[in-house]
């Protein structure tokens, strides 16, 4: 393959990973899918506009994908969230507004699960790419009304989960209050640590069936307050704790020795904590560490 040709793939590469992530959920899949997006490349003759064909070649893997992810899914072990990203360094492209956070939100990521593959790839090319309904109907192989009832059906669909039990999707917790969760979990300060949570505060537990997690979400605050204080003592005195940029947010980084053990990401309202997604499953942890990222 011509040096040039791989040079302008790796150019991309980036933005195809961040296009795969927002598709699947997954770092680790959506790795494999611009690995496969460089074989077709690899083989293709010319390409006019590379970044359209790479585009709509990413797109259409990942759509095939999810029909079988769903399917996983639905026999998942426990609550199932997207795999964490560290995105400081800019792993998954730019984040400068609160609605590009937002939609990279674990949070937010749990919600496209509701939609079907084919809402999830015009949602995606619409609000993080850009693209017109015009160009979007070229990459999925549809009319460009079809991507209009798409787009529109992904929205509703949106709009109503937010409306529901999971309103607060995507709130990020301010530095402040993360550092005084940070301080009272550490020093299994359970009043301290009540102080910070909202009366329905929620946790989601992903170990995956891999390890001991609680398999059912926990609400309330004195639940979920005793649940993070018994799972830190249980855990061992030497876990460290320490805040980094998490899929947009502020997030905690767990650490037994060198072992990233667990990320744990709090969502807030109205000034508390109101929900805390916690991902233990080790096959999730293996990219989120500061070493970096496929596409970072």
């Amino acid at each position: 393959m011509a040096v040039d040709a791989v040079e302008e793939f790796e150019r991309h590469r980036p933005k195809l990973f961040g296009l795969a992530y927002r598709m699947l959920g997954s770092a680790e899949e959506a790795e494999d899918v611009v690995q496969d997006a460089y074989l077709r490349w690899h083989q293709a003759s010319t390409v006019e506009s590379p970044w359209a064909w790479l585009a709509k070649v990413t797109t259409n893997l990942c759509v095939n994908r999810l029909t079988s992810a769903r399917a996983r899914r639905e026999s998942y072990v426990g609550s199932w969230l997207p795999e964490p990203v560290l995105t400081a360094d800019g792993a998954l492209g730019p984040l400068d507004s609160a609605e590009q956070r937002e939609f990279v939100s674990l949070a937010f990521l749990v919600l496209m699960e509701r939609l079907n593959p084919l809402e999830r790839a015009v949602f995606v090319l619409r609000e993080a790419f850009g693209y017109s309904h015009r160009e979007v109907a070229e990459v999925i192989n549809a009319s460009e009304a079809n991507s209009r009832q798409l787009y529109t059906r992904a929205r509703r669909r949106l709009a109503e989960a937010r409306g529901g039990f999971d309103r607060r999707a995507g709130q990020a917790c301010p530095r402040d209050l993360v550092e005084s969760f940070l301080a009272a979990a550490e020093q299994g300060d359970l009043p301290g640590l009540e102080k910070v949570l909202a009366e329905d505060v929620t946790v989601w537990v992903d170990g995956g069936g891999k390890v001991g997690a609680a398999r059912r979400p926990i609400s309330g605050i004195s639940q979920v307050a005793r649940y993070l204080v018994g799972s830190l003592s249980i855990a061992g005195q030497g876990v460290r704790l320490s805040v980094t940029e998490v899929n947009g947010a502020l997030g905690l980084l767990a650490r037994a020795g060198e072992e990233l053990v667990g990320v744990l990401v709090p969502e807030t309202s109205d000034g508390r904590v109101s929900g805390i997604r916690v991902i233990a499953n080790p096959d999730k942890l293996r990219l989120s560490h500061p070493g970096g990222l496929p596409g970072s």
